[in-house]
């Protein structure tokens, strides 16, 4: 009896508690959720990065010897600052000197030989003002000695010119005010030859060029003052102002930038071409664009994108980036000031959702 109380107890207590279970889940009472949005405005997207760049010489030559023979005497060595027209080395060449020695003689007959048939002409020409005294052929046979002569001895001065300029060539001379910054022979070294390697390398390093390659994203906005901050590996501590002067025009395929070309003043040479610089540029658009926060927009595989509302009802609007301000975005697409998104989008916000707009 006693386990049969026990059953009929238990019996009971599961036909009470069966409509319980029983009991129909509450219905979705149709009530939209609510969503904070904003009202999208228009602003002025400014970004400042930071992008390495590299230091350049504003001119670099290379000097060669136009002339073959012997190195006699050396005036420099890298690091020597020369001036425009100063003489760097010697080159011995015997046989060019002898060459012009040569043609300077040749000159001088050639001289004499013009002299003495002009001389000639001339008293032909006198004697053929009277009638019959000189046939006019002798007087054209001789007028034409003297041009030839004449020819002869011009030909002769230009030849030796020529071979004097060559042997001007004997001396290596800077082509401007720069340093040496390598040199390539030694005393006694064989110059002149195809292929050799140039004699000196010449740079002028008091006003260096600071090449970037500027993302494309920030091609066309504005660089404010036209200039940036430059800092050097070498002079951690100090910072130089970079003027932009030049843009290469083109967009590079492998990179996807344009190369920038700053000018820095170097009076002192502290900064050296070939270094490695960290540059900082700060750009903003010429006009006013549509800045959202990063929450607003979703980015997926497939497009990115933000959730505007209209009349309660969400809809997907297709966006292109642009600047990147950490906390804010700058966005591009069929969007207009006024309209409102959501502060906080996902993708579980399906286009077309009813929700209750809370403006933040």
């Amino acid at each position: 009896m006693k386990y049969l109380s026990v059953i009929l107890y238990l019996l009971m207590m599961t036909a009470c508690n069966q409509p319980l279970q029983n009991e129909p889940l509450k219905k979705d009472d149709g009530r939209a959720d609510s969503i904070k949005v904003f009202i999208l405005k228009q602003d002025t997207a400014v970004k400042e990065i930071s992008i390495p760049g590299e230091l350049v010489a504003n001119e670099v030559v290379q000097v060669r010897a136009k002339v073959q023979g012997y190195i006699r005497k050396l005036n420099v060595d890298i690091g020597s600052k020369v001036n425009q027209g100063q003489i760097l080395a010697l080159i011995d060449a015997p046989e060019i000197n002898v060459h012009v020695q040569e043609l300077n003689e040749k000159v001088k007959a050639a001289h004499s030989r013009y002299l003495s048939s002009k001389d000639y002409f001339e008293r032909i020409d006198l004697a053929s003002k009277g009638d019959g005294v000189i046939a006019k052929s002798e007087w054209q046979r001789t007028k034409n000695q003297m041009l030839a002569d004449s020819a002869e001895y011009n030909a002769a001065l230009f030849a030796a010119s020529s071979s004097r300029q060559i042997g001007g060539y004997l001396a290596i001379v800077a082509p401007y005010k720069a340093i040496i910054t390598k040199r390539n022979i030694v005393v006694g070294s064989f110059v002149g030859s195809q292929n050799e390697k140039p004699l000196f390398e010449l740079e002028d390093n008091s006003l260096l060029r600071l090449r970037v390659a500027v993302p494309e994203v920030y091609t066309n906005a504005i660089l404010p003052g036209n200039s940036g901050s430059v800092v050097t590996r070498s002079l951690p501590d100090k910072k130089f102002k970079a003027t932009l002067v030049r843009k290469a025009g083109s967009i590079d395929s492998d990179t996807r930038s344009e190369i920038w070309e700053f000018e820095i003043p170097n009076p002192s040479g502290e900064l050296k071409p070939g270094s490695y610089t960290d540059v900082k540029l700060k750009f903003s658009r010429l006009h006013p664009s549509l800045v959202v926060p990063v929450s607003a927009v979703v980015t997926t595989l497939e497009k990115r994108f933000v959730i505007k509302v209209t009349g309660g009802s969400t809809q997907w609007i297709d966006v292109r980036p642009g600047f990147n301000m950490g906390d804010k975005m700058e966005i591009f697409g069929d969007l207009q000031p006024g309209d409102s998104l959501v502060a906080k989008a996902n993708e579980e916000l399906k286009p077309g959702m009813k929700i209750v707009p809370q403006i933040r």
